[in-house]
C-alpha cells in the first residue's frame, strides 16, 4: 500500500474510533487496535519512529483497557492532585529523552515526534482507567499532531484532518464523561458503569 493508502484507513478508523470512545464504548479498543496496524505503516513509509513504537506498545494497552473497560467497578473518575503532577512530570521528562534518541536519527521532526509519542501513552493510559483529565492531555496531543503533520516533508492531509476532528472531539469527549460522572453526583454506579462500558 502507498502511504497516501494507509494514511486513508488510518483515518476513516481514527473517526470511527473517535465517535465511539466519545460515546464511552468498549468497542472502540478493538476499531483502534485496526488503526493502529494502519499509523504503524504509515509512520515507518514516513520514518516517524517515535510514533512507529509507539503505536506498536499502544496495541498491547489496547487489550488492556478493552479487558479493564469490562470489569464492574471501572467507571469515569478524576486524576487525584499528586498523580496529576507525576503526570506532568513524565511528560516532560519523557519528551526530553524521547528527543535525544530520535535526533539521533533520520527522524524529520523529532521534537515532535518525541512530544506526540509520550503524550499519547500518556492520554491512552489515562483513557484505559477512565480518568477525565485523559481528554486534557489529548487535546494537547492532537494539537501538537496538527503541527507534525503539517511539517513533514510530505504533508499527512488527511490525517491532519483526523486530528483537527479529534481535537473537537476531545472537547466533546471532556464533557460529555463530566456529565455522566455528574450524573451520579461523583459516584457512578456498577450498572451504569457497566452500560457505558458495553460494545
Amino acid at each position: 500500500m502507498t502511504s497516501d493508502q494507509l494514511e486513508i484507513l488510518a483515518t476513516v478508523f481514527g473517526l470511527i474510533q473517535g465517535i465511539l470512545v466519545m460515546l464511552n464504548k468498549r468497542a472502540n479498543w478493538l476499531v483502534y487496535v485496526i488503526q493502529l496496524g494502519f499509523l504503524i505503516a504509515f509512520s515507518y513509509v514516513n520514518r516517524l519512529y517515535g510514533d512507529m513504537v509507539q503505536s506498536g506498545i499502544m496495541v498491547a494497552i489496547c487489550a488492556y483497557a478493552f479487558i479493564q473497560w469490562g470489569k464492574p467497578e471501572s467507571a469515569i473518575s478524576y486524576l487525584k492532585s499528586s498523580h496529576a503532577i507525576t503526570v506532568s512530570v513524565l511528560v516532560i521528562v519523557g519528551t526530553l529523552v524521547g528527543y535525544v534518541i530520535l535526533a539521533q536519527t533520520d527522524d524529520p521532526l523529532p521534537h515532535l515526534d518525541s512530544f506526540t509519542t509520550v503524550t499519547t501513552f500518556v492520554a491512552l493510559a489515562l483513557m484505559a482507567l477512565r480518568k477525565i483529565e485523559s481528554w486534557i492531555v489529548w487535546f494537547v496531543n492532537d494539537i501538537a499532531y496538527i503541527v507534525e503533520y503539517y511539517m513533514l516533508p510530505d504533508q499527512a492531509v488527511y490525517l491532519l484532518a483526523l486530528y483537527t476532528i479529534w481535537t473537537a472531539m476531545a472537547v466533546f469527549s471532556f464533557i460529555n464523561w463530566t456529565r455522566e460522572y455528574n450524573k451520579r453526583g461523583g459516584n457512578m454506579s456498577t450498572t451504569h458503569a457497566l452500560k457505558g462500558g458495553s460494545l
